[in-house]
């Protein structure tokens, strides 16, 4: 029998929902407490399953925490009236598609006919976890920068600055939002998107005994998304680099 983990982090799902299935049932009985890295929604083919997998998960697994992805994040301001097409062009046509509602439906149609438990639990997504092993966040965080200064934009969109840093936090950052093609492991941080929607695996880590746990998944999106890196591919460099550059400005 296989030791139990203190904690099970699980990585970008971007409506893969069969491949979320199959990894929560190699998991679930590993670990006592769970924390979703964000990205549920967009590119894949069942966002709305995904939706519904996690909160299933989560009344019946309690100790479950479920942060922002910067693909929430953009729902979000789409359903406010904020950059439409930013968010379909990046996969968010798929996703309305999964809830049975048409791309070309307006915000606020699309708002009125989401389920109330889906719209509640976008929400209420925390940008930020933290536990006795480790910190939790979608994309990274910004270097030299006390935990409780930190920003939403860097949490959600921050790429090569937090990477390629050797800098320290009091714990290791454990993160998504960045695919490479296997887990990313350093002294300082652990990245864990596999690129399951790209073809690549959806992946787990149990933690303390860094264990990765992974089901491989069929390409389900064609949007040209990586960048080669010697040090593993990485995706959105002029992203990363852009949202960088404005916290330095606005700092």
């Amino acid at each position: 029998m296989p030791d139990l983990a203190a904690t099970c982090v699980i990585g970008d799902i971007h409506g893969c929902s069969q491949a979320l299935a199959e990894l929560l049932a190699l998991v679930e009985d590993r670990s006592e407490s769970f924390v979703f890295l964000g990205d549920y929604i967009d590119r894949g083919p069942d966002s709305k399953g995904v939706i519904d997998l996690i909160l299933a998960f989560r009344k019946k697994h309690p100790q479950t925490i479920v942060l922002m992805g910067n693909h929430e994040m953009m729902l979000l301001d789409y359903l406010q009236g904020h950059d439409e097409n930013f968010f379909l062009n990046a996969g968010g046509a798929e996703t309305l598609v999964s809830y049975g509602l048409s791309p070309d439906a307006t915000p606020e149609s699309v708002q009125a006919q989401l389920p109330p438990e889906h719209l509640t639990f976008f929400n209420n997504l925390p940008i930020l976890w933290e536990d006795q092993h480790g910190i939790y966040v979608h994309a990274g965080l910004e270097p030299g920068v006390h935990l409780s200064r930190q920003v939403a934009a860097c949490c959600l969109w921050i790429r090569d600055d937090f990477i390629r840093s050797q800098h320290r936090f009091e714990k290791p950052v454990i993160f998504g939002h960045t695919v490479f093609k296997k887990p990313l492991v350093q002294r300082n941080k652990i990245g864990i998107d596999t690129g399951a929607v790209y073809g690549g695996r959806l992946t787990a880590l149990l933690l303390p005994q860094k264990e990765f746990v992974s089901v491989a998944v069929e390409r389900k999106s064609d949007l040209p998304e990586f960048l080669g890196d010697q040090e593993g591919l990485f995706q959105g460099r002029a992203i990363g680099l852009t949202v960088s550059k404005l916290l330095r400005l606005f700092r």
